[in-house]
């Protein structure tokens, strides 16, 4: 009687085991869905819905038939499978219930989606539930989302959505803006930031409140650095890229700038652009040292005034860069050691040429004659040199600061009458200037300040060009290009660990080839240090070291 015992048990325990195993045709939709054959999977888990037969095994088809039905689109059928579920003690209950508010979303039911969710409380589900309430919300009116925020406020991804929709609007009330302000100081603002770079552009483009930006005349430089900014920020945004563009103007007031500074957009900003004078500069900088946002000047080389501070950069190379530049090359090339300067009266030409003058007679370096020039005597300065027909010069080299056409024109014009082979360092701004065709003269003689220089003959150059064109019928000028290479750099380097900040990405990278300029290095300083001299060569420009 034992041994039949023990026999019987035995193949009672084997038809147990037999028992737990799910059907090979449920195993199949189970194979189906995960392969993403969503129509199969649907159909193979609908035989075993039936809980009378199935059991338990039933549920887990009535789930997985759900999750199927919500790939295919099908969120009504979705919920009809989930709401079946409801209240019933399993394994999978709180799965279901993130699931069944994924129904409802997919199907516009908000409220419902949202209040049903809001019964999960604990990791992994809380997580992905901020994640989607964002997405799902980020598009709705900020009318519904103000109006259910104290049910739904302790949903990061609800606050999120509405910080975002507010951030939208052209201008608020100031209940919405009070709203903003608080969601601003909470934790919701980690997951706005942690998904969209938020660039503010804060520029001079007029000078008073009746103006606007459209009654720009076409050749303001602030204008041509906005138009590449803007569609730089365009065509990422086309890519996938989750970036959004802010744009205020300065009006050249202070006290309408301090005011600015306090705007719920302004303060949650990831970076700041602009603005370019002195006296707003200071203003934004100071004011981006205190919340800790990266504010970027976009054209000037002046500054050292920032140079003590964490989050203000130039885009350009400083005065300190630009020097180091031209002493580096000028040690490099061994032309000899008589120098001459000559700059203009802008307050960066000024500031370079004494600070050239310093350096380069600290590196043994002769200095012949230092001189502001204009566009009067900037012929007889070189000629002052023996820069002129028949003559030998006094010096090994020649450099010119200025970015004015007015001094470069009488420059190319002498050097077009005489034959000389006096090496002439000049700012890359002079490859723009219609009138110069460096390739017609004698000697290669000129050469060319890197000045976060563009690329000229570049693919990408060609691509951006036509994009430009195609939006405004003209070709992009240098400040357009600028303000295009400016977004795209600060959308290379950002990263969200915590808050948004460009210094741990440019540490780690160091030198960083360009999209529509030769490249940057922002190592360790505040400015793009990066900045050879370049010769020109069958029409390509060529780094001399």
């Amino acid at each position: 009687m034992r041994k039949v015992f023990l026999v019987a048990s035995f193949f009672f325990l084997v038809a147990f085991a037999v028992a737990q195993q799910p059907p090979s045709a449920y195993l199949k939709a189970k194979s189906d869905l995960e392969a993403k054959e969503y129509g199969l999977a649907k159909l193979g888990f609908i035989p075993f819905l039936a809980e009378e037969k199935f059991g338990a095994l039933s549920n887990y088809a009535a789930f997985h038939s759900a999750e199927a039905a919500l790939q295919l689109g099908q969120a009504p059928e979705a919920i009809e499978l989930l709401l079946a579920l409801k209240g019933k003690s399993w394994e999978q209950s709180e799965a279901q219930i993130y699931l069944l508010g994924l129904a409802y979303f997919q199907n516009n039911q908000l409220l419902e989606g949202l209040q049903t969710m809001k019964t999960l409380t604990r990791e992994p589900f809380t997580g992905k539930i901020y994640r989607a309430s964002f997405e799902k919300l980020k598009t709705s009116s900020s009318s519904f989302l103000i109006t259910h925020l104290n049910e739904f406020k302790e949903n990061q991804g609800y606050t999120a959505a509405l910080a975002y929709v507010l951030q939208q609007k052209v201008s608020m009330s100031a209940s919405e803006r009070s709203t903003l302000n608080q969601i601003l100081q909470s934790d919701a603002q980690r997951i706005l930031k942690d998904r969209v770079l938020d660039v503010v552009v804060i520029l001079p483009f007029t000078s008073n409140s009746e103006q606007a930006l459209s009654s720009l005349e076409t050749n303001n430089f602030l204008l041509e650095l906005y138009q590449g900014i803007a569609l730089e920020v365009a065509s990422l945004k086309a890519e996938g890229g989750a970036i959004q563009l802010h744009t205020f103007d300065s009006k050249r007031d202070l006290n309408y700038l301090n005011a600015l500074v306090k705007d719920p957009t302004v303060l949650a900003a990831d970076v700041i652009i602009g603005p370019i004078y002195p006296e707003e500069t200071a203003l934004i900088s100071a004011f981006a040292e205190v919340q800790k946002i990266p504010f970027i000047h976009p054209l000037s080389n002046l500054g050292e005034r920032f140079e003590e501070n964490q989050f203000s950069y130039l885009f350009r190379p400083s005065l300190s860069s630009l020097a180091n530049g031209v002493v580096k090359t000028l040690k490099f090339q061994v032309w000899g050691t008589k120098i001459a300067i000559g700059y203009s009266g802008s307050s960066r030409d000024e500031q370079l040429g004494i600070l050239l003058q310093s350096q380069l007679e600290k590196e043994g370096f002769n200095l012949v004659k230092v001189q502001k020039v204009d566009s009067k005597n900037v012929t007889t300065f070189l000629q002052g040199l023996g820069v002129r027909r028949g003559n030998r010069p006094s010096v090994d080299q020649v450099i010119l600061l200025s970015d004015d056409p007015a001094i470069a024109q009488p420059v190319f014009s002498l050097m077009e009458s005489i034959s000389t082979e006096v090496p002439l360092l000049v700012m890359d701004s002079w490859l723009g200037f219609n009138f110069s065709n460096f390739e017609m003269l004698e000697y290669a003689n000129f050469y060319f300040i890197s000045n976060n220089t563009p690329k000229y003959h570049s693919k990408e150059m060609n691509d951006f060009r036509n994009l430009f064109y195609e939006k405004h019928l003209q070709f992009p000028s240098t400040n357009s290009i600028l303000g295009a290479e400016l977004v795209h750099w600060i959308h290379s380097n950002a990263e969200f660990a915590q808050d948004f900040d460009l210094r741990p990405s440019l540490d780690v990278k160091g030198e960083q080839p360009g999209r529509l300029t030769w490249g940057f290095n922002f190592q360790k300083v505040n400015n793009n240090s990066y900045s050879p001299v370049f010769k020109l060569e069958s029409g390509e420009l060529i780094p001399l070291n």
